[in-house]
């Protein structure tokens, strides 16, 4: 994507034209009882399609509320939508074994709404998914205005093969993830903030071992380790999937620092300052609690959705520790660099169609009605006069938070999946909706703005763009690549995971163990492809610097 291009986010309007229909000029009978029928067909509604459609189950939804398949979300879809939809729950942990199970058996859905181009791609190369051109041209009018506003979304969307099979949405590209501290466990052990990760060790340190919660026992956690926490070291020592850097202006395996990453992962765990089950917190659910609890210092979480934080984590830290006070901070320098924390894609791939779907037009009819402003306007604020009010000239306004959290929050963000937040204005940028004369919801708020103002443009984040950016590997890399993931991925690959687990296992030692079964694996093909494809044919995805520009962009909208 050029970086002379702007962004204007606003909708197309769409235009309907209706059709003159003209009778017969002869009078008879017979003549007239034929045209009193064609009208009468004419005047028929058409038939109202029905698809199914995949809807991640993150097993949160209040048992007041239903299923993730069935619940107030699904019946107004239904009821406002021009189509029927039925919902196949897909575990969120789980999406690739269950995908994979229902297109084995036959059963996959119409619609699959999935974020992950590991699992989106080998279904595009197995032709289980089709593609999509035809559907838009024919039976479009939201989508297919998308398209021609943002180019982008074609590009990322177009498969190895130049057909397009995915359909995305236009994000608000800020930080995706927060490093958060308790400031108050700071003033009591008179510690400051770290600008290191040496100083994030020694922290991590005191808050395990120096009674920060003062109740006189030794049951605190210096730091969060498993999953968003995971994810977050990982990414501050400059290491995300599928595991590549650039350096010298090259795309290259970042052996050393997922080397680094794990030493200092290593130091954390042996010294007990993380939970030593921490592995089997595999959804981080436990940490949340610890956290939640007041039994953890530093802990990482998304924060790129303000309020989903202040409902699902201030306000009930605040409600379990009413002392707590936490902060977000930048992250520290590490021994291989500095890095900024990964964005929100900002031209995010999220729906793929089913090659055996018997209804394309009716998904078309779907997407549409998923990526409009009446959509957006629904999953964000709720339903207007229940948990929101609308002024004239005005942002909506939640009116019952706690009615909103328990009747939307669980779900909302997953079923609009297809809606662009930002084409609809400037009260669908994530702060909107916090209310700054509320004291809690303030502070959350300022939390959200200090974390965009740590960008550094001068830094690179973890990896040359986005993941889910990154080029498409031809059928056979790509397998290569899927198959060594569990063995020496980053994050929770086997190798590195026994080097921070047994004692006499260094990283070093991991580091060369996994770059012999990286390359017994055919490993090497992959590294000199991305090599080849950065050095030549960079420009043809979103790189960071791409990122960055957008992140401009929309900061100087909001008047930033």
């Amino acid at each position: 994507m050029s970086n002379k291009k702007r962004i204007v986010l606003s909708v197309a309007a769409t235009l309907a034209v209706t059709a003159l229909v003209a009778g017969c000029a002869k009078e008879t009978k017979e003549t007239t009882s034929t045209s009193t029928s064609k009208a009468t067909e004419t005047q028929k509604p058409a038939k109202r399609g029905a698809i199914t459609a995949t809807i991640y189950d993150r097993g949160n939804i209040p048992s007041s509320e239903g299923t993730i398949e069935n619940n107030k979300i699904t019946k107004w879809i239904n009821e406002a939508g021009p189509i029927d939809v039925k919902f196949v729950p897909v575990p969120r942990s789980q999406s690739e074994q269950k995908l994979n199970t229902l297109f084995a058996s036959g059963g996959a859905p119409d619609l699959i709404l999935e974020y992950a181009p590991q699992i989106k791609n080998p279904l595009i190369d197995q032709k289980q998914l089709r593609p999509i051109d035809d559907m838009i041209e024919k039976y479009s009018v939201e989508y297919k205005a998308l398209l021609q506003k943002y180019p982008s979304l074609k590009k990322a969307g177009t498969g190895s093969d130049g057909k397009l099979y995915q359909f995305g949405r236009i994000n608000e590209t800020i930080p995706q993830r927060g490093l958060f501290i308790r400031t108050d466990w700071l003033k009591k052990l008179n510690l400051q903030a770290p600008k290191t990760t040496e100083e994030l060790y020694q922290i991590a340190k005191a808050f395990t071992e120096q009674d920060p919660d003062g109740n006189g026992k030794k049951d605190t956690y210096g730091i969060a380790m498993s999953y968003n926490s995971g994810a977050v070291l990982d990414e501050m020592f400059g290491v995300t999937y599928p595991g590549f850097i650039v350096k010298n202006n090259e795309l290259v395996h970042g052996w050393d620092n997922i080397m680094a990453v794990t030493e200092f992962k290593k130091k954390l765990y042996s010294e007990g300052l993380v939970d030593k089950d921490y592995l089997n917190d595999k959804n981080g659910s436990k940490a949340k609690q610890d956290f939640l609890n007041g039994k953890i210092g530093i802990y990482m979480e998304q924060f790129n959705v303000p309020i989903v934080f202040y409902t699902d984590f201030y306000l009930n830290l605040k409600k379990n520790v009413p002392d707590a006070e936490i902060t977000v901070i930048p992250y520290p320098k590490t021994p291989v660099g500095q890095f900024n924390s990964i964005f929100v894609n900002p031209v995010q791939m999220t729906a793929v169609v089913n090659a055996q779907t018997k209804d394309p037009e009716a998904v078309m009819k779907y997407v549409d009605f998923a990526s409009s402003e009446k959509f957006m306007k629904t999953m964000y604020y709720g339903f207007d006069g229940v948990h929101s009010k609308q002024e004239a000239n005005k942002c909506p306004q939640i009116t019952d938070m706690d009615k909103w959290k328990t009747e939307f929050n669980y779900g909302a963000g997953d079923f609009a999946m297809l809606a662009s937040p930002t084409l609809s204005g400037k009260c669908y940028f994530g702060t909107e909706k916090l209310d700054a004369n509320d004291a809690a919801q303030n502070q959350v708020k300022k939390m959200f703005e200090l974390n965009s103002t740590f960008v550094n443009f001068d830094l690179p984040v973890a990896g040359p763009t986005h993941a889910e950016q990154m080029p498409q590997l031809p059928k056979d890399l790509q397998l290569i690549l899927t198959n060594t993931t569990k063995q020496v991925g980053v994050g929770e690959g086997d190798i590195w995971v026994k080097a921070i687990l047994t004692a006499n296992y260094t990283p070093e030692q991991a580091k060369q163990d996994a770059i012999a079964a990286w390359e017994k694996a055919g490993g090497k093909q992959v590294d000199d492809w991305y090599k080849n494809f950065y050095e030549k044919d960079r420009d043809k995805i979103i790189l960071t610097k791409d990122i960055y520009d957008i992140f401009k962009q929309q900061r100087a909208l909001q008047g930033k």
